[in-house]
């Protein structure tokens, strides 16, 4: 499957638009059924929620965002309330060099009524070669079976340009990891004791928001290497066997994504899209980073 740009030249009419070419039966039927369904771009951290919309040949949105009957002729993604192009958002999340896309190789799945549109390769019109975009699986996933090379990476970074810093916040994160731990754990300690360890997540690079006692717990942001920021919902379990996937998700125009943060991850099946920071794997990763302060 892949996106055909067109209207290169006239961005005083509405500027690039993308055109759908070899979608799957299932994919074509799903969308020529319903009209319109959002999109929600898979960033190099995982799916986003954006102002998207695929919209089938024969429909397109009115004003309030709505699919009626229309006459493009061309299964296509609509920029709708977005101020980019669907291109120029790719380009902007994977730090792309400026410039105009022919072609998007994209895979899509759909996830809860939404199309999550992975992007797999670019070729910019004029140019000859084509490149791939790399897909990372649980990007923001940190535990004792499986590191995302995106945190390896960030971490490596971090510690590149501010040489300490790493050893020292994965130092305060064990501290706080020993009190949650089954064999030293602290008499009566509580779920949100874990969030003592936002000031070292901080200096790593993710931002725990304020905790909440409806719906997520802390809305969250990600900064990892030269990428835009990633804002997604943080659910806190002192043991990630707690955490129960919400089919409601956490509001009616929300993505069914979130980020689980943990003292310790036992969980047998997580969803594909849930993500889980396990603070004790990042406590024993701490030896990868040996303290350069004296004593």
């Amino acid at each position: 499957m892949h996106l055909q740009q067109t209207k290169r030249g006239s961005r005083e009419s509405g500027g690039p638009q993308y055109y759908f070419h070899d979608l799957t039966g299932a994919i074509k039927t799903f969308l020529r059924k319903r009209g319109a369904v959002r999109v929600a771009l898979v960033t190099p951290y995982g799916g986003t929620k954006s102002d998207y919309f695929a919209v089938s040949t024969v429909h397109k949105l009115d004003n309030k965002q709505r699919p009626v009957a229309g006459r493009v002729g061309h299964d296509r993604i609509q920029q709708g309330l977005a101020g980019e192009s669907i291109g120029e958002a790719v380009r902007i999340w994977y730090q792309l060099p400026p410039g105009d896309f022919e072609r998007i190789d994209v895979d899509i799945d759909i996830r809860d009524d939404v199309f999550y549109l992975t992007p797999l390769k670019i070729k910019y019109a004029g140019k000859p070669k084509t490149r791939e975009l790399r897909r990372i699986d649980r990007p923001l996933t940190f535990t004792h079976t499986y590191a995302s090379p995106l945190w390896i990476e960030q971490l490596v970074d971090l510690n590149n340009k501010q040489p300490g810093i790493v050893a020292w916040a994965l130092d305060e994160i064990c501290r706080i990891v020993k009190d949650h731990q089954q064999s030293t754990r602290l008499p009566h300690i509580q779920e949100p004791d874990l969030l003592r360890a936002s000031g070292p997540l901080k200096h790593l690079g993710m931002t725990l928001g304020g905790y909440v006692g409806k719906g997520y717990d802390c809305f969250t942001e990600f900064r990892f290497l030269n990428f835009p920021v990633y804002s997604v919902p943080v659910e806190i379990k002192r043991n990630s066997q707690g955490f129960r996937y919400q089919q409601k998700k956490y509001g009616k125009e929300e993505l069914s994504r979130a980020v689980v943060l943990c003292a310790i991850h036992q969980h047998k099946q997580m969803p594909q899209h849930i993500d889980v920071i396990e603070l004790g794997a990042l406590c024993q990763h701490a030896e990868k980073f040996p303290s350069t302060l004296t004593k």
